[in-house]
């Protein structure tokens, strides 16, 4: 009788539409009578950001020397070589849909509390950005920027920390303050960058 009923169940399930099936990314309101898609704050996210992607020493199979710089863009992963198979792991936040890049770079500066010059194609399409912003705590370079190549590319630092592990630059890839100055004084100049 139990297996009989779990079997109609499914049964019921399978002939339903998929309309008729509960969102996965909503709740009911019993309010509203609606189904209503999760909100949470900015805060919240950076918290689970940060949890999810915290700095961590871990196993990394790889033939690059130490010093290089290994970005993951599909797993949101930068990792720094340090050697006999470990990396230390930091999360990131890239490009998003339209301004995906790869490639082999080195890191040709750095910089502390940079200063943001938006490019002229930046500005096209946000014309609202500002013109420039000097290097501080509210500048969106954050703390640090390590610049690659000649290109217009950054790792730098974000105070959106709920960017962290999503696709949201435009181009450039962010890292928690605390995590890029950890790289920053890891990384030298002329270092090897892979972008994947």
């Amino acid at each position: 009788m139990h297996r009989a009923f779990w079997m109609i169940l499914l049964w019921i399930a399978m002939a339903l539409p998929a309309a008729a099936l509960p969102p996965t990314d909503k709740f009911f309101d019993p309010v509203s009578k609606q189904w209503v898609r999760y909100r949470i704050s900015p805060e919240a996210a950076g918290a689970i950001a940060r949890e999810k992607y915290k700095r961590q020493t871990i196993y990394y199979r790889s033939h690059e020397a130490p010093g290089t710089v290994i970005i993951d863009t599909d797993d949101r992963y930068l990792y720094y070589i340090l050697g006999n198979n470990r990396a230390v792991r930091y999360g990131i936040g890239v490009g998003r849909e339209g301004f995906e890049w790869s490639g082999v770079e080195k890191i040709s500066r750095k910089k502390k509390w940079p200063s943001w010059t938006p490019p002229p194609e930046m500005i096209q399409r946000q014309p609202d950005l500002p013109r420039f912003m000097p290097g501080g705590p509210k500048n969106p370079l954050g703390a640090r920027a390590l610049y690659i190549g000649s290109t217009l590319y950054r790792i730098h630092g974000t105070n959106e920390d709920w960017s962290i592990g999503r696709a949201v630059s435009s181009g450039c890839i962010r890292m928690l303050n605390d995590d890029v100055i950890n790289l920053y004084n890891r990384v030298d100049i002329g270092a090897k960058v892979i972008v994947k």
